[in-house]
């Protein structure tokens, strides 16, 4: 079986993004895969070993190309970043940390939005960094406006350029009472990192709480950092003069666990995902059995399959603990075969059902509400930017020609495509390298028949 291709370039610009796939679909995907670390908290707890005094190991680091992106960054400032002491870990040396030109930065980002979170090690270590124009998934906005906010709060100088953003912290950075307005992922791993070594102490109010914050939290306290978590989503951090670095192994990506579970659903195959644990999916499990299908939690991992027909359901995206918006792509892919009507409410992104014309295409019934719906019981506040989607089903579907969006959707259309009758043709399917490691050899091992063609 033919892989996804030459690794991606670091900026990845290059690579295998234009990579197509012929796939024939109508048949159950089953057997194992096993996933490895979150990419959400791998690529934070690499720029976490930017904050030591001594090099750093990660283990169970996932083959993707975030991963990659990550790594160049690292290198360009002169991290030494090394295979670790066993398979899939790695070994990072901060004690030779120094300024990187922008046209580096900007060359090794590429679509990644990696590079702030750099921020505040950086301005820790040389009192200065710089963000290039920030990539990504084309899923909806994603300002930085929360990150900034809070390296200002810190005592950071933030200075726009035409090249991107300049930061600087003359007088060093200190401890803050910051509240954020929304429980932003990305913007409580800015102040973790920039908190931790910051003079005095900082309160963190509207924190993000998912299992990979947690767990960075825990790299962090390896280091030698000072983190509270309190009740209400409130996070207080004592700033510490020095760190040192840590051993980490780290958590297992919930995302991937999800997708592989959502595949099973949709293809009435059976699929064992080693390395997935119940805590952390309990939400997501609690849908599965709500749309009828099974997992069995075993101590290495969960089995899941259909547990007889599938009948819709209402869905509404949220933060943790609530039901991940990652998980809604490849879950409505598996609703296209359930019966009856299912909602899906988006409530994260403001653009995340862009994917499913490609799935209207091979014949779903979906209808897609940009405003979101008026009506109907919720559990989460109705927001403004918000959306819905309402799947009728089962709808068989077939073959079609289609272009991957983003990772989840990407990954979604892989599947659909495995679950439509006929031959589909789906390009560029190199995103999908950001987050699925050995993506077609896993493919490959379930079953799956496709050919490389591009």
């Amino acid at each position: 079986m033919t892989l996804l291709g030459e690794t991606d370039t670091a900026a990845g610009k290059k690579g295998s993004e234009g990579e197509v796939l012929a796939i024939r679909g109508g048949r159950a995907l089953s057997g194992t895969v096993e996933v490895k670390g979150a990419k959400n908290l791998v690529t934070k707890a690499m720029v976490a070993a930017l904050l030591g005094e001594e090099p750093s190991v990660l283990r169970d680091v996932p083959d993707i190309s975030d991963v990659a992106v990550v790594r160049s960054l690292l290198e360009v400032h002169g991290v030494r970043v090394e295979e670790g002491p066993e398979p899939g870990s790695l070994r990072l040396d901060p004690s030779e940390v120094e300024s990187a030109h922008f046209e580096e930065i900007d060359a090794h980002a590429g679509a990644s939005r990696i590079p702030i979170l750099f921020c505040g090690p950086l301005l820790h270590r040389l009192g200065q960094a710089f963000i290039p124009d920030l990539g990504g998934c084309r899923i909806g906005d994603r300002p930085i406006d929360f990150h900034l906010d809070a390296l200002r709060k810190f005592g950071a100088v933030v200075e726009k350029q035409p090249s991107g953003i300049r930061l600087s912290a003359p007088n060093g950075l200190r401890g803050a009472n910051i509240h954020l307005p929304y429980p932003s992922v990305g913007a409580t791993e800015q102040v973790l990192l920039t908190a931790v070594r910051a003079t005095g102490t900082t309160e963190l109010r509207n924190a993000a709480i998912e299992p990979e914050i947690m767990d960075l939290i825990a790299v962090l306290q390896k280091m030698g950092a000072i983190i509270s978590y309190e009740p209400n989503r409130v996070i207080v951090i004592e700033g510490v003069a020095g760190l040192r670095g840590y051993d980490h192994r780290a958590i297992f990506d919930r995302n991937e666990a999800a997708s592989w579970a959502c595949a099973a659903l949709a293809t009435d195959g059976e699929i064992f995902v080693g390395g997935a644990r119940q805590q952390e999916m309990l939400t997501f499990l609690n849908v599965v059995r709500k749309v009828g299908g099974d997992f069995d939690v075993r101590e290495d991992g969960i089995l899941f399959g259909r547990g007889g027909r599938l009948r819709g359901v209402t869905v509404e995206t949220d933060v943790h603990p609530g039901f991940m918006t990652d998980w809604q792509q490849p879950l409505i892919v598996a609703l296209t075969q359930a019966h009856g009507r299912s909602i899906v409410h988006e409530t994260v992104y403001e653009n995340r059902f862009g994917f499913t014309d490609a799935l209207v295409k091979m014949g779903a019934r979906i209808q897609v509400y940009p405003n979101g719906l008026q009506e109907g019981p919720r559990r989460v506040p109705r927001r403004s930017l918000e959306q819905a989607a309402v799947i009728e089903g089962p709808t068989p579907l077939t073959a079609a020609d289609i272009t991957v969006p983003d990772l989840r959707g990407g990954y979604s259309h892989v599947i659909a495509a495995l679950t439509a009758s006929g031959v589909s043709t789906v390009r560029n399917i190199g995103i999908i390298r950001r987050g699925y490691a050995d993506f077609l050899d896993k493919l490959s091992g379930l079953g799956a028949d496709f050919d490389v063609i591009g």
